[in-house]
C-alpha cells in the first residue's frame, strides 16, 4: 500500500500569528531588564515612534535600528541573560495572536496538516511558540553561541524563506499538494510562491501589490472583523467575514 503524503501549511509568526514583532519585544526586554544603555535604546524609540506618527520615519528604518541595536548587545550578554528576556516575551505575547491565524491552525491541524514556521525571530522564542501551538518544526534566527556569551555571528531566519521551506518538505518527505503557506510581509513572497494556496495576510504594499498581479487570496483582520478577498472578475470581492 503506497504511503499517503499529508500536506502542509508554513505560517510566518511575527505579525502573521502573533500581534506584534518577537524580535523588537526581546529588545524592549532586554531594555527593561538593564541590558541596553538609555540613551541607545531611546535611539531606538525614536525610530518607532516616528514611523507610528508617520512623521518622516518608515517601519523599515525603524526595524534596521532595533537590529542594530540587538547585534550590538548580544556581544555583551550571558546565555541567562537572553534566556531570562526571551521566557518574558513568550509569556507576555504568546496569546496575542490573531483571530484568523489561531483558527486557521486548529483547522489545519483537524485536517491532518504538518504545520511548519518560519521567522525572522530568534530560534529560541520561535521554539517555544512551535511548541505552544503544537507546530512539526521551524526556522528561526540563529545567534551563534560561545561558551558563556554569543560571538555576534547569526543566521537569519527571514532570509530566503523558500530555500528554508524546500529543506523542510525534503526533510519530511512531502509534496507540494494541498499545501498552504501565510505571510504578511515582502520576505514571505518567495515562500509564497512555492504553495498552491498562498494567502497574504494584512500584507504589507510590496506583497499585496504582488498578491493582486498573482491573484492570491488576501485576508484582512481589523479588531474583531476578518474580511477574507478573492479574485473575481478581473478584481478582488469579499468572499467572507467571520460574522454571520
Amino acid at each position: 500500500m503506497a504511503k499517503t503524503v499529508k500536506p502542509f501549511a508554513v505560517f510566518d509568526i511575527d505579525g502573521t500569528l502573533i500581534r506584534w514583532q518577537l524580535y523588537h519585544a526581546i529588545a524592549d526586554a532586554l531594555a527593561r531588564h538593564g541590558h541596553i544603555e538609555p540613551k541607545t535604546y531611546q535611539v531606538m524609540r525614536d525610530a518607532r515612534m516616528a514611523w507610528k506618527r508617520r512623521s518622516g520615519g518608515d517601519f523599515k528604518d525603524y526595524e534596521r535600528q532595533v537590529i542594530e541595536t540587538y547585534d550590538a548587545v548580544i556581544k555583551t550578554l550571558s546565555h541567562s541573560q537572553l534566556e531570562e528576556a526571551i521566557s518574558a516575551v513568550f509569556d507576555e505575547y504568546k496569546d496575542q495572536v490573531y483571530t484568523f491565524t489561531r483558527g486557521l491552525i486548529k483547522q489545519l491541524k483537524n485536517d491532518g496538516y504538518r504545520l511548519f514556521a518560519i521567522s525572522g525571530s530568534q530560534t529560541e522564542i520561535v521554539a517555544m511558540i512551535a511548541d505552544y501551538y503544537e507546530f512539526d518544526d521551524y526556522v528561526g534566527s540563529v545567534y551563534e553561541r560561545g561558551k558563556k556569551g554569543f560571538t555576534g555571528n547569526k543566521t537569519i531566519g527571514a532570509r530566503e524563506k523558500d530555500i528554508k521551506l524546500k529543506e523542510l518538505v525534503k526533510k519530511y518527505g512531502l509534496n507540494m499538494g494541498g499545501s498552504l503557506a501565510i505571510g504578511d510581509s515582502e520576505s514571505d513572497i518567495p515562500m509564497l510562491e512555492l504553495v498552491e494556496q498562498p494567502i497574504a495576510f494584512n500584507p504589507e504594499e510590496k506583497l499585496f501589490e504582488h498578491a493582486r498581479k498573482k491573484g492570491w487570496k488576501i485576508v484582512l483582520e481589523r479588531k474583531n472583523m476578518v474580511y477574507e478577498l478573492e479574485k473575481a472578475d478581473g478584481g478582488y470581492q469579499l468572499a467572507k467575514t467571520n460574522v454571520g
